[in-house]
């Protein structure tokens, strides 16, 4: 059974289609990585995948069963940071990681026990006491890591996780990528930073114009060159589908 299926999805705005029949899937123990240009759809995509947006058509399938009617039980084994990585201002470190953990089914001690744990594998130990709102941008991307991964979710679901991240960052989000995958976790991430996402993804899909247009394969040399050639292909074949999403852009 998938991790994740994203069948026929569309989403319209107004007179533009930000989804236009889109699949996806995730299996579980695969880094499945979706690239694509600002506007390509990924963010309604992953929005719709948990819920946050409703689909015109389409179904989401969370481990077999329609997001929209999912038991508890089931969203429970969903980690995911969309738009911003969750972390409420007024709370600590420590105590954004142990609400996050109770909310998704933990009791106060197992939440207590992978608080600590977390801290210590994102390096947040300094700020572990400090308010979520006096962390720097990549100090609050490890914390909303660190909050959707500290119940050891089955899927998790990532919108751009390296933004504003240092190299140091970076390198942790790959390891905490690749360990969940490794113990059978489904993982979709989205990216602009394709020379990193080559080196964890087990499988790459290009999304444009709120499609699937091809695919990219992992280690390949010259990445950013093959994905525009990817997108310039699909846009020759769709000159008119193009000049639509541009005018409504406009």
């Amino acid at each position: 059974m998938s991790a994740l299926e994203l069948s026929d999805a569309v989403r319209t705005y107004g007179g533009l289609r930000a989804l236009d029949g889109l699949c996806l899937s995730v299996e579980p123990g695969e880094i499945h990585a979706i690239i694509g240009l600002n506007g390509a759809g990924k963010t309604t995509a992953m929005k719709a995948m948990v819920g946050q947006t409703a689909l015109d058509e389409g179904t989401v399938r969370i481990f077999g069963e329609d997001v929209a009617h999912a038991a508890p039980t089931t969203l429970a084994r969903v980690g995911f940071a969309i738009d911003q990585p969750f972390g409420y201002p007024e709370l600590t470190v420590r105590a954004n990681i142990v609400l996050a953990a109770r909310l998704h089914g933990l009791d106060r001690a197992d939440a207590e026990a992978a608080a600590s744990s977390w801290i210590a594998r994102l390096e947040l130990g300094r700020w572990a006491g400090r308010g979520a709102r006096g962390l720097s941008l990549g100090n609050r991307q490890r914390l909303g890591l660190a909050c959707i991964a500290a119940h050891a979710p089955d899927l998790l679901i990532l919108d751009e996780p390296t933004n504003a991240l240092d190299p140091a960052g970076v390198l942790l989000l790959r390891d905490v990528l690749v360990a969940a995958a490794a113990r059978g976790a489904g993982v979709l991430v989205s990216s602009h930073h394709l020379d990193e996402v080559s080196r964890m993804a087990h499988r790459i899909t290009v999304v444009h114009a709120g499609r699937v247009v091809g695919t990219l394969q992992p280690g390949q040399t010259d990445l950013e060159h093959r994905f525009f050639e990817v997108v310039r292909a699909w846009d020759a074949d769709h000159r008119d589908d193009a000049r639509v999403r541009a005018e409504a852009h406009a």
